[in-house]
């Protein structure tokens, strides 16, 4: 005999249920179909293990937890109309969303008029000393006078002004009636010492529970004499749930929140000034993404022995990029998820730019932008980590482990969803996105509120990003959130506000969870077309100063902006750049094998004012000098055809480390390397040049240091990922195998001798074969045990088509295809039972 709540009674609702329904629960609880249930039985059982209903829980919005909280308080099957009172004040349209969404997710099931919560959470809701109940309340009148003496609960009978009864049983119920009626209760109620119902009134909402000492008060005796109090354990006593149900007016909860927050508008804009912002915003983001990988071009920071970046990396980068140390975090995670550097896996292990970094700069900016945005968008590192503690108390570093959170993903689209929601170029009050968030999913009692975090990080990063603009919604966010209204090259006016639906259920999925691959590459593809013309295009001109600078004013086409960057220091960075030309720029240009008629005619060609003289004289100045000494390896020697050059070179104090000597009138051979002699020639103002082994001056350019070609790193999911390019085909697969598992367990057959309910059929080989060839020639399907290669038996429903050779040839309605069987692995064979 099974019990009322045993997992077969919501089987047996399943069973009922329709496909559609069945999709709907494995989209709302992916974790049930990994794998597969071999039936709707074992649907059933998962569907009420602990790990599954904890999670479930977890999911649903307030309002249905708190719908979830009474049922576990009520009667056991409790009526609509018990729970409604439970849940006085809420709307009845609310409650049945509320009763909707828990009947979807398998939480309860039954009629309306037999409403039931399943086992396992009725356990972890209803009260316990060691888990008080959400709602407040603590144990009924029946449970907490469990292991009561029959004469004390005679005793409370009494002391309540009831009569005496024959046995416990009927004490314990005569004691609930009265607190139940409400007529009778206030008439005890009416008589009761103030200081008496001042203790109640300070238990009436939880915890139930309170301390009495050995010899109470007067007004303490007074409630434990009539049950009002009931001892639970030495010197602990609690209010039952009878009575403080009568306290509040039959309320399960003192506050309900049957309908979510509004998200309010902290300020408005115009659409036009929210996009051009936000495009301001990624044209900064992509310069600062290029600037980080630019600086790493070589080579970039040691990988720690525990992975990730030092702290003193992390401030060195921050320095270079001269923003704060988080948003430093938060570029190298962003270049890191888009799959732009990785560690080089080399023996001394370095982070340095991937190969796809450079097929990424030769794409047009807005799908540079684009590409970083939708990384972002669907990775679950989450940057703002970066400095904390994990559980074992080690500091969380960037680029490290310890960083990925599976809600990441879905919160920044929710975040973004509600902004969505929100009137073209309004931005909403982060406060009330906060408390939207915590209404859909609210945080466990005593857990940290992650989501609260990830969504304040959420806002900021989308603004860094250019996601959003002035707090608001931009035109290519909302595209590439995958909002086609905002499918347009302009926007005017206000759209139409996108309701928000509650994460509980599926129509509240996040996007990333609904959209296929295609889909999603659309919306990037989208979003790049209507930024690109927000962005300013690059110029192919500077400005050059009689103070030695050069002036962008805007960004520069990509062949310009690395000869400069060759030719000059960047000094200031913003809506327009600062070049400083410099003898050290110069010669670094010089270095590169350029020679001094090749500078003035760049500078001539990409120059809208005249090139300033000092400009002209400081590189024929530099050329002039450059490689009148020549620097080879002996270990390492001097060159110069000028002995007087020589001569003041060793006279100079600084050249005393560099320990010199002179081999010839034009020669001086040195015990440091070459670069060091280099280096420190030019520390002293002079500007010597490297040859080779054949007097030729060696140009020197950076090396470009890449990773072995490197995939970016795979979010983590929350649970069983499902092929989310597939997830409607994928579910409801599963649920036509189910089904067709269920018709193979359940089928009405025909006895088979020894066979025990629920064992495999089994029948003699001469048996099993005239009953497949006779279902051959019927055409009816029939019941097998069957056991695979691996040993793993299962029964099955098949349709005989052809027997030979050893084998059967069937369709098989629990794999809904053709297969072939082999009859020796066939235990036995039923027909199924007429109709």
């Amino acid at each position: 005999m099974s019990t009322p709540d045993a997992p077969r009674s919501l089987a047996e609702a399943l069973r009922a249920s329709d496909d559609a329904r069945l999709v709907a629960l494995l989209r709302a609880r992916p974790d049930l179909v990994s794998p597969v249930p071999n039936d709707l039985t074992q649907l059933a059982t998962r569907a009420g293990t602990r790990a599954s209903v904890v999670r479930a829980l977890e999911r649903l919005d307030r309002f249905a937890q708190q719908v979830a909280e009474a049922l576990a308080v009520a009667s056991d099957p409790a009526p609509y109309e018990e729970l409604a009172g439970l849940l006085a004040e809420a709307p009845r349209a609310a409650l049945d969303r509320a009763l909707a969404t828990l009947r979807e997710q398998a939480l309860v099931w039954g009629p309306d008029d037999r409403l039931r919560l399943v086992r396992t959470a009725r356990e972890l809701l209803a009260p316990a000393p060691q888990r008080p109940s959400p709602t407040g309340l603590g144990p009924t009148v029946a449970e907490a006078t469990a292991g009561m003496s029959p004469g004390r609960v005679q005793s409370l009978v009494t002391a309540a002004g009831l009569p005496s009864t024959h046995d416990a049983v009927s004490a314990v119920e005569s004691l609930t009636a009265l607190f139940t009626d409400a007529r009778r209760m206030s008439a005890l109620l009416d008589g009761a010492p103030a200081e008496s119902v001042e203790v109640l009134s300070r238990l009436v909402w939880g915890p139930p529970y309170g301390q009495v000492t050995a010899d109470p008060a007067p007004h303490l005796r007074w409630l434990l004499d009539r049950g009002l109090l009931l001892p639970t354990a030495p010197g602990t006593v609690v209010l039952p749930r009878e009575a403080a149900l009568h306290l509040r007016g039959g309320r399960a909860h003192r506050d309900l929140e049957p309908t979510p927050p509004e998200v309010a508008v902290a300020r408005e804009h115009r659409p036009q000034v929210v996009d051009a912002t936000a495009a301001g915003q990624a044209y900064t983001a992509l310069a600062t993404v290029e600037e980080l990988l630019k600086d790493w071009d070589e080579g970039g920071p040691a990988v720690l022995r525990a992975g990730g970046l030092s702290v003193r990396d992390l401030k060195r980068t921050a320095t270079a990029l001269d923003v704060p140390e988080p948003q430093a975090a938060f570029w190298v995670e962003l270049a890191y998820v888009a799959g732009l550097l990785a560690a080089d896996g080399e023996p001394d292990e370095r982070y340095a730019a991937t190969p796809a970094y450079d097929s990424w700069l030769e794409l047009p900016a807005p799908e540079r932008w684009a590409r970083l945005a939708s990384a972002w968008l669907a990775s679950t590192r989450t940057p703002g980590l970066v400095g904390g503690r994990d559980a074992k108390d080690r500091t969380l570093s960037a680029l490290g482990p310890g960083l990925d959170r599976s809600a990441a993903p879905e919160v920044r689209h929710r975040v973004l969803a509600l902004l969505g929601a929100l009137p073209d170029g309004a931005a909403a009050e982060p406060e009330s996105v906060l408390a939207r968030l915590r209404w859909e999913r609210p945080p466990g009692r005593g857990a940290s509120d992650l989501r609260a975090q990830l969504a304040r990080w959420a806002l900021a990063e989308a603004e860094s990003l250019g996601v959003t603009g002035r707090g608001a919604l931009a035109s290519h966010g909302r595209v590439l959130l995958g909002d086609t209204s905002a499918q347009a090259p302009l926007r005017g006016g206000s759209a139409p506000a996108h309701p928000a639906t509650p994460l509980g259920h599926p129509d509240g999925e996040a996007p990333a969870e609904r959209a296929t691959r295609a889909e999603r590459a659309t919306a990037v593809h989208e979003a790049a077309r209507l930024l690109a013309p927000l962005l300013p295009e690059p110029l192919d001109h500077v400005l050059l100063q009689a103070d030695l600078t050069a002036v962008a004013p805007g960004p520069l086409r990509r062949p310009l902006a690395d000869a400069l960057a060759v030719l000059a220091d960047v000094e200031s960075k913003g809506g327009a750049t600062v070049y400083r030309f410099t003898p050290g720029s110069v010669r670094r240009a010089l270095d590169a094998g350029q020679s001094a008629s090749d500078l003035h005619a760049f500078l001539a060609a990409h120059s809208r004012t005249p090139v300033p003289q000092p400009l002209t004289y400081l590189i024929d100045d530099v050329a002039r000098r450059h490689g009148h000494l020549r620097v080879g390896a002996a270990s390492a020697y001097v060159r110069c055809d000028d002995e007087g050059v020589l001569d003041e070179i060793l006279a100079d104090k600084r050249a005393q480390g560099l320990r010199l000597r002179r081999l010839a009138g034009t020669v001086l051979a040195a015990q440091a390397e070459p670069a060091a002699l280099l280096d420190g020639l030019r520390a002293m103002g002079f500007a010597p040049a490297a040859e080779s082994a054949e007097g030729d001056v060696l140009v020197t350019r950076a090396h470009s240091h890449r990773t072995p070609p490197r995939t970016p790193p795979e979010p983590v999911p929350d649970g069983p990922p499902l092929p989310d390019d597939r997830l409607g085909a994928y579910t409801a697969a599963a649920v036509r195998a189910i089904r067709a598992g269920d018709l193979a367990s359940t089928a009405p057959r025909k006895p088979v001798h020894a066979t025990a309910p629920g064992d495999l059929p089994r029948t003699t080989s001469a048996d099993t074969l005239a009953t497949m060839q006779a279902a051959v020639l019927t055409g009816e399907a029939v019941w097998i045990g069957y056991v695979n290669a691996d040993g793993a038996a299962s029964q099955r429903v098949i349709a005989p088509i052809r027997v030979e050779g050893g084998f059967v040839t069937a369709y098989d309605h629990t794999a809904d295809e053709v297969r072939t069987y082999p009859l020796h692995r066939v235990t036995g064979v039923a027909e199924l039972a007429d109709g």
